[in-house]
């Protein structure tokens, strides 16, 4: 009889739909590797997945999340990079593994949607979709680097981040606070927005050279300009309605990072700012497998540790995740035990 594992598919859009299943464990094929998965990561991207706002055309049943870790327990035939024993992470993107994304890569070929995601105790994949896990980091703590570390690593990269710049990073979420840990190691300063002194406390002890209250402050883009000493030279908007002021904070020729859509995916620009300031607004989806691999190696070298949130749930609590994803009252990154 053929050994079987859970899985947790969505048959319908709705968390409220969200159910546990058995799988047969698969076999690898050539070149594959199957991995045991212990832990998953959430992305606000899980939450509109799987309420149907991201892709209501989406093909049903899935599984969902994107972020996970855990241990190679069989590989299949010619694989070179990974053996048994290993601990290894699935990467987002299946094929993109330098350079830019293909159309088809960002819209086909991504783990939670529109491929079944990681909300499951096993998994195979290509070993060229896949990536060791960082050694100084946990099962749990590595899981949250696909995505989130990802998305931070690749923005800071593409704006050239190096010492005497200031970055501005907004909030608590898992972006946003890898990106002021990466922002720190490449030496610059940090201008971080948060909304209450709990979460200042935490990025202050993370780094941030400033921090600002926007519930205090809802007019924050002054202030960003005054600390920076005239404007921030990179910024990660992970909020999108808050573009408009985002870009009133910016120095001249700085750089706009975006990564999502928290507030709203409408977000009018004043185009006398980009045009008269010659700021550059690049939309960024994750990055690829080097890219992951050039993260995870200066969060070993520098023994960096991903912010968890406090609370954490188990494999038929993914609903529970995602809804407290949803209410932005965690702090960090939400984890799943999936052992």
């Amino acid at each position: 009889m053929s050994k079987t594992y859970r899985a947790v598919t969505l048959p319908k859009f709705g968390a409220e739909h969200l159910m546990l299943t058995e799988r047969t464990v698969p076999d690898p094929s050539p070149n594959e590797i199957v991995i045991r998965l212990t832990s998953a990561s959430v992305n606000y991207r899980d939450v509109v997945v799987v309420d149907g706002t991201y892709r209501p055309d989406m093909a049903l049943p899935i599984v969902p999340l994107s972020d996970g870790c855990g241990e190679v327990v069989s590989i299949g035939d010619g694989v070179t990079r990974f053996k048994v024993g290993d601990r290894a992470l699935p990467v987002y993107t299946r094929g993109w593994t330098n350079g830019r994304a293909t159309l088809e890569q960002r819209t086909a070929r991504t783990l939670g949607g529109p491929f079944d995601g990681v909300a499951r105790e096993m998994i195979a994949v290509s070993e060229d979709n896949a990536v060791h896990a960082p050694s100084t980091l946990s099962d749990r703590e590595a899981s949250t680097l696909p995505i989130a570390a990802l998305t931070a690593w690749t923005t800071l990269k593409q704006a050239g981040a190096r010492p005497g710049q200031w970055v501005l990073t907004m909030g608590t979420g898992g972006v946003a606070l890898f990106a002021l840990q990466f922002a720190k190691l490449a030496g610059a300063s940090v201008v971080a927005l948060t909304s209450s002194q709990e979460k200042a406390d935490l990025l202050s002890t993370l780094g941030a050279d400033a921090v600002v209250n926007y519930q205090e402050t809802p007019d924050w883009a002054p202030v960003v300009r005054d600390i920076s000493g005239g404007g921030v030279d990179i910024a990660i908007e992970t909020v999108g309605s808050t573009l408009p002021q985002t870009l009133q904070s910016m120095a001249f020729n700085g750089f706009v990072g975006v990564i999502g859509f928290l507030g709203s995916k409408q977000a009018p620009a004043d185009i006398g700012k980009l045009i008269g300031g010659c700021i550059r607004v690049q939309g960024i989806a994750t990055g690829s497998r080097t890219n992951l691999e050039e993260a995870i190696s200066a969060i070993d070298a520098h023994g960096l540790k991903p912010i968890l949130d406090e609370a954490r749930f188990s494999m038929d609590q993914v609903g529970e995740a995602l809804k407290r994803q949803a209410s932005r009252g965690h702090i960090g990154k939400i984890t799943i035990d999936l052992s």
